[in-house]
C-alpha cells in the first residue's frame, strides 16, 4: 500500500500531497502560493483537476470550511496556433 504523501495531488506537473503539505507548513495559506510555489494548477488541465484536492489540504490544516478557501478561477488551456492557420483566417475574414 502507497503511503498518503506519495499520493499525487496535481497528475500534470507531478507534484505530490508530501510536497502541498510542505507549502502548507511553509506557510502557505491558499491555492494561489501554492501554485507559485510548485506549480500545481498550471499543467494543461489547468488546475481542473487538483485545484479542489488542494483546497481540501487546506481546509484539513488550518480547519477552516472548505467553502471558504478561496478557489481561484482557472483559465482556458492555450493551444498552439500555426502561421498559416492564422494568414487563412484572415484572407477568410475578407
Amino acid at each position: 500500500m502507497a503511503n498518503k504523501n506519495e499520493t499525487i495531488i496535481c497528475r500534470c506537473e507531478d507534484i505530490t500531497a508530501a510536497r502541498i503539505h510542505e507549502c502548507i507548513a511553509n506557510g502557505c495559506t491558499t491555492i494561489n502560493e501554492i501554485k507559485r510555489e510548485t506549480r500545481a494548477g498550471m499543467g494543461p488541465c489547468q488546475g481542473r483537476t487538483c485545484r479542489m484536492l488542494i483546497a481540501q489540504e487546506l481546509s484539513r490544516a488550518y480547519n477552516i470550511p472548505l467553502d471558504e478557501v478561496l478557489l481561484p478561477t482557472f483559465r482556458v488551456p492555450a493551444v498552439a496556433v500555426s502561421i498559416e492557420t492564422m494568414a487563412e483566417a484572415c484572407r477568410n475574414d475578407r
